[in-house]
């Protein structure tokens, strides 16, 4: 990874962290709320090989939750998104795929990865992807509860050491709970930090915090 982007992580982040992020595949199963911007926060923090992967098209009715803009209304929410990653970081490695994520395709897009982060709506390819992952072998970042605004805590639950849940595990996006931005993009943010947990191991140790001071 070059350029500005890369040069501002290396005042943060030491050289063999950088190529830790940089070495990653990472798989974004959904570019909504999620996915989207979970992707754009994995990128400002170094990784950069991603794995994209939704079959619908960008909304009105997103906009006000995923990292789209008006003009990119009408276009693939998978195209639009490469494009906005690539204007942050042009030297990104990404795998572009406008599909109906389902099981017969779920080793060609994700086999590669080493971490997926689910991010889709759907209950039933929800717990497909997750149950790929396990059976594979890779760590996979889901989502669970994150609808309307105030409600309940955020956590973070592990899932036998095969991945993590984010998310407050109850409110549903449901008619008078809807997806806002600031919760969809709390739970995008927890599964962003639960990748770079993954990759980079725990920071709040002793020897992080006296490396900050």
């Amino acid at each position: 990874m070059t350029g500005m982007l890369r040069r501002g992580l290396g005042s943060h982040l030491k050289e063999h962290q950088l190529e830790l992020l940089s070495g990653a595949v990472v798989g974004i199963a959904g570019a909504g709320g999620l996915g989207s911007n979970c992707a754009a926060m994995l990128v400002r923090s170094g990784i950069r090989n991603l794995v994209l992967a939704d079959h619908d098209h960008v909304e009105p009715s997103n906009l006000n939750r995923q990292w789209f803009t008006p003009q990119q209304v009408g276009k693939s929410k998978v195209r639009a998104l490469a494009d906005n990653l690539y204007a942050l970081e042009p030297e990104l490695v990404l795998s572009v795929h406008q599909v109906r994520i389902d099981r017969t395709l779920l080793h060609d897009l994700f086999g590669s990865c080493s971490v997926v982060v689910e991010a889709v709506d759907d209950a039933a390819t929800k717990s497909m992807i997750v149950s790929y992952c396990m059976e594979h072998g890779i760590f996979f970042v889901s989502a669970s509860g994150m609808g309307g605004w105030g409600g309940p805590g955020m956590q973070v639950r592990g899932v036998r050491n095969a991945g993590v849940v984010v998310g407050d595990m109850q409110t549903a996006v449901v008619p008078g709970v809807p997806p806002m931005a600031p919760r969809v993009q709390m739970a995008a943010a927890m599964q962003a930090d639960a990748v770079l947990c993954r990759i980079l191991g725990p920071c709040v140790t002793a020897d992080c915090i006296r490396e900050q001071e």
